[in-house]
């Protein structure tokens, strides 16, 4: 008679999240950590999300909160249990507030009308990723490109943590600029920093989710922690759930919008994906991301249900980066944040009290350890180190991942092109830099 696999925790854990204790170093402890970490580090936009579009008339904050929260809810768990890797989804920063200002307010569109944008964007994206052309786009990256991917994001995701916690400000005359280092919130941010650094130096495991949670509780004396609450019922979708505008579904108005939103979204995720696999060492020894056609089908199935729920275009974070450097390296980290918006939903106030000042500070730490890849790029070779730069600084500077890496494309396949290189540009890169030149005339 065979014998059969006795059920058991592990290999249920194997079979839903690819979890295998001691690979890569990984344990439950540290998926958790993980998890938390970057669930934590994700939490705003709980905050912003419904801030930004508190602009337009009829989509109420607490129906926008609730859709952020269940929009963030499908697609890490499809994350989780389909691609079986240790991203967090949710509403993407940028996108947000190009449905909001641009779209709505710019171009006087109603939010129906880019709820439709966002959803036919999500069908496409199935497609595009079912078909495997999102696939074949990542790896017509060349791996010079690929590590400064994830160097750019390290120092966007910097910038980012630095701006939330007021350390940079806008200048008039410099555009960005020092702030007030005497502040109560800059100075949270100061010792929350050197808290965080020393648990990263001695090597604590879960030093970055000690080191925020300390700021946080640090931050109450200061008067910048602040509890409004405990429980909080999550409001009704009604408002906003499945309100589509089917009228100018043929417009070139919405083709045009559609377009946009699927350009920016294709090379955000792809951007994310790829700085943070690299990092986590996920790719092979070619620089391809393991497992990618999954992953990028779980970010268009998220896309497709935040439409549904009322909510601007789901994307892979870059805070997933936070839990990657916890050690978190499979689907099961990718639970635990789904498990951390489950628990928003009902806990609010409490997540939505931790302070800028003290993800700002993990986000720096993050920031540094994405830079580890850099160094693997042949800084020698000017036809890779050009463009490898022009990836990784313009990420920052035009606070787009997507804009880092079509400067980037077309810097690397012009140089190489005109300097008798132009056996490294494959097909597809040639294809591409000739749409995002296409891209920035027209567009």
């Amino acid at each position: 008679m065979a014998d059969f696999p006795t059920p058991n925790l592990f290999y249920m854990l194997k079979k839903l999240f690819g979890f295998e204790a001691g690979v890569n170093g990984t344990s439950v402890r540290t998926e958790v950590l993980a998890g938390i970490t970057t669930f934590l580090t994700m939490a705003y936009i709980l905050a912003v999300n419904p801030s930004i579009f508190g602009n337009l008339e009829g989509m109420p904050v607490g129906s926008v909160f609730t859709a952020t929260a269940l929009a963030a809810i499908v697609g890490t768990l499809a994350m989780a249990l389909y691609a079986k890797k240790p991203f967090g989804l949710a509403p993407g920063m940028g996108l947000n507030a190009f449905f909001v200002f641009t779209v709505c307010l710019g171009m006087g569109y109603s939010w129906q009308f880019a709820l439709t944008a966002i959803l036919i964007e999500g069908i496409i994206f199935i497609i595009l990723s079912a078909t495997k052309v999102r696939e074949m786009i990542v790896d017509a990256i060349p791996n010079s490109l690929k590590k400064a991917i994830g160097a750019g994001i390290g120092l966007y995701i910097a910038f980012i943590g630095l701006q939330n916690a007021g350390i940079i400000v806008d200048n008039s005359a410099t555009l960005v600029g020092l702030g007030d280092l005497k502040t109560a919130g800059s100075m949270l941010f100061v010792i929350g920093l050197f808290i965080t650094s020393i648990l990263v130096v001695l090597g604590v495991k879960g030093g970055i989710l000690i080191g925020m949670l300390a700021t946080t509780i640090i931050g109450i004396p200061f008067g910048i922690t602040k509890f409004s609450g405990v429980v909080s019922m999550p409001a009704s979708l009604s408002p906003i759930f499945c309100q589509f505008e089917w009228s100018q579904i043929l417009s070139w108005d919405m083709l045009v919008v559609v377009f946009t939103f699927l350009f920016i979204d294709m090379f955000d995720t792809i951007g994310t994906v790829v700085g943070v696999s690299v990092k986590s060492g996920m790719v092979d020894k070619d620089g391809k991301v393991d497992g990618i056609s999954k992953i990028l089908m779980a970010d268009a199935v998220a896309t497709t249900a935040g439409a549904v729920f009322g909510t601007s275009t789901t994307t892979t974070y870059i805070e997933s980066a936070s839990g990657v450097a916890e050690g978190g390296r499979t689907g099961l980290t990718a639970f635990v944040i789904a498990i951390g918006f489950i628990v928003a939903l009902f806990f609010s106030p409490i997540f939505l009290a931790i302070p800028g000042a003290a993800t700002g500070a993990v986000l720096v730490i993050v920031g540094v350890m994405m830079l580890a890849p850099i160094k693997e790029i042949d800084w020698n070779d000017y036809s890779e180190a050009i463009p490898a730069f022009i990836t990784a600084v313009m990420m920052p500077l035009s606070y787009s991942i997507a804009h880092g890496i079509l400067l980037g494309m077309i810097v690397y396949v012009i140089i190489n092109a005109c300097t008798g290189k132009a056996k490294k540009i494959s097909i597809t890169m040639w294809v591409l830099a000739i749409l995002f030149v296409l891209r920035y005339i027209f567009m």
